[in-house]
Formats: C-alpha cells, structure tokens, sequence
C-alpha cells in the first residue's frame, strides 16, 4: 500500500480534522513510500523504535507521537535519537492523539468500556458530543473492591482505589483514559458512583471523599493500549496490512 493511500484510510477513519489537540495528527516522520508492515503501540518511545527496525517495519502507528505544544523545538538528545532512527530505517511515524480517544467504536475509551463491560450511555460533557470523557452503566451493581478487582484483572495492572465518603455501590461509572483525573468532579457533580482515569493527583484523593464517588487510577498507558491495538487489527482485516501490536510495558 501507497504511503498516501494509508494515511487518507487513517484520515477518514479517525477524522483528526474534528478536534482542537496538542500535537500534529497524522504523518508525523516521512519514511518509505511502500507500506506493508506497520508496528502498532501506545507510545513512540525508542524502544518501541527499536523492536519495529528489528520487525522490519515500513510504518510505526502510535496513540503518543512527537512534537507536542510547549516542547522544545530543538531536535536534540533523546528527540534526535527516535527520529534518527526512524530516518534512517526509513520508517514512516504516524500518530493520533485525541482522535484515538473519542473514537466511537475503536477509541481508547469505548475499548476500555467493551473490555470492562460498561454499557456507554454518552458523554461525561453533555454539551460536547466529541468528549474525551464518557458515561456508562453496569448491568448489575457492583461492591467497589469487586469493581477494582474486575479493572486490576482485565487491564493486569495494581489498581488504586479511593472509595468516596459513602463507599456506596456502583451502578453508574463515568471515564477518560490517560491522564484524565482532573473530570473527576464533574462526574461527581452528576451524581455519579465512580470515575476511571490512568492516572491520579494529589487533590484527587480529596475530590474522591468529599464529593462521595468511587475512584480508579489503573494506569496511564495500561489504560490506553486497547485504542492503538484496535486501529491495528482494523487494518489488517479491512486491507491484508501486515500489523503487529507491541506492547513496551510502562508501570505509569
């Protein structure tokens, strides 16, 4: 497949152009014209670099990419070093940021709710029909160490759990995959049992008790693999691309 050809799919399929993000969508590093082997991850770290060289890929498809608003511009230390060796292995980077979250069937958070068995009832922002935090419904109630547990078991990574105040029972959940602790009170505001981000910070704890609803940090890249790993097999099964997933382990 043409080099243009893959990006026009991926352009219609993720439809950057609907959303204002941080970093640019789409082709990222230039690398060869001829597609037929693409490395999916979370992140283009160089280790995931390193293993798509020695996988020969031609594409590397990634949620986190490169040159994101506030960087520094310079292409310099461990910046040079990934794009050197995309260039030099002529591998092409494309990346999608927030048009892999909000995704309505192979996004990071309608990934997180099929694997978890969440009903998606719609967003977290009810004026923003593009939020990158959803809500969802359990189809029967569940304790909070059990919903913990059902997280920590599907995604095999330690959960944090803070109970609110009431320790209540969880019926209705609301989440945003990544780093997206700071939707936690809105959630709140709209009565809901409980918020699932990646990750948590030092006033979430407190959000948590004194606005009584449940909260779940399992990991900012534990939460965000299944968004990537999805587009993949898209691709493979649509266009015979030959795709691999590999997962670099990240404990954040």
């Amino acid at each position: 497949m043409q080099r243009q050809q893959f990006e026009k799919i991926l352009t219609e399929l993720l439809q950057p152009g609907r959303i204002k993000d941080f970093c640019p969508n789409g082709l990222q590093v230039e690398g060869s014209e001829t597609i037929e082997k693409v490395v999916t991850g979370v992140t283009a770290s160089y280790a995931l670099l390193k293993r798509a060289i020695e996988n020969n890929a031609d594409a590397v498809l990634v949620h986190h990419g490169y040159f994101w608003k506030n960087e520094a511009y310079p292409i310099v230390g461990m910046k040079q070093k990934r794009i050197k060796a995309l260039i030099d292995n002529n591998i092409n980077l494309f990346a999608y940021h927030l048009p892999l979250d909000i995704h309505e069937t192979l996004g990071n958070n309608a990934q997180l709710a099929k694997l978890l068995d969440i009903q998606v009832t719609g967003p977290l922002e009810l004026d923003n029909p593009l939020s990158v935090s959803l809500t969802g419904e359990l189809a029967q109630p569940v304790d909070g160490v059990a919903f913990a547990s059902r997280i920590q078991q599907s995604l095999q990574r330690e959960v944090l759990h803070i109970p609110g105040s009431s320790n209540r029972p969880i019926k209705t959940v609301a989440w945003c995959t990544g780093g997206g602790q700071g939707y936690i009170e809105l959630a709140a505001e709209q009565g809901i049992d409980a918020f699932i981000t990646g990750e948590a910070s030092e006033q979430t704890t407190h959000v948590a008790r004194e606005m009584d609803i449940h909260f779940f940090a399992a990991g900012h890249h534990a939460t965000e693999r299944y968004g990537i790993k999805a587009v993949g097999e898209y691709l493979a099964k649509e266009y015979g691309l030959d795709v691999e997933f590999i997962d670099i382990d990240n404990p954040v």
